[in-house]
């Protein structure tokens, strides 16, 4: 057999598994559900008003030191309704924001999930065989979660954005129910 008739029975296999790879990459790229229509299944529909918390001095340090970067804002919207409280947050994965929603009653984590993924790779994190580790985590005397986490291999920065903005949702609402933030 010819080098050049060798080379092409090489070629095509790779290059429907470069074609496989780009739309499985293609795919994982999304919104799997919009932080509205989140917050709303949490509240079956009957969403409280949105409340504020103020994302300065101590506490935008504390934002700063856990999702390593500023602030996107000043105040940070949530919901809230009894011990139940809902957050949205973004993190850097690689290099684009992930888009997350959490759910905390009484000092723990009871749902968590990814609505907005932009990165070409990491995309595992939003199923529930990862997200359901998350399940009832809190915090521990260090601020760190109560929980271990297991990573997912490709995914490193990916699960550690997870990790982050779960601990940082968990802190906020630490926050608010320490200092009872109005709305």
């Amino acid at each position: 057999m010819t080098d050049n008739r060798l080379r092409g029975r090489l070629a095509r296999p790779l290059l429907i598994l470069a074609l496989l790879f780009s739309v499985v990459s293609v795919h994982a790229r999304g919104t799997y559900q919009t932080p509205e229509a989140f917050v709303k299944e949490v509240f079956a529909g009957e969403v409280p008003s949105a409340r504020r918390v103020w994302l300065s001095g101590k506490l935008a340090e504390t934002y700063r030191e856990v999702l390593q970067e500023q602030p996107p804002q000043l105040r940070l919207r949530y919901w809230q309704d009894g011990p139940r409280s809902v957050w949205i947050l973004q993190a850097i994965g690689k290099e684009h924001p992930i888009t997350a929603g959490f759910v905390i009653e009484e000092g723990q984590l009871k749902h968590t999930r990814v609505l907005i993924f932009r990165e070409s790779r990491g995309w595992e994190i939003r199923y529930p065989f990862f997200t359901q580790q998350f399940h009832n985590a809190g915090l521990d005397r260090q601020h760190r979660l109560d929980v271990s986490i297991d990573a997912i291999t490709g995914a490193t920065l990916s699960v550690r954005a997870m990790h982050n903005m779960a601990r940082m949702a968990l802190l906020l609402d630490q926050h608010v129910r320490e200092t009872h933030d109005t709305p």
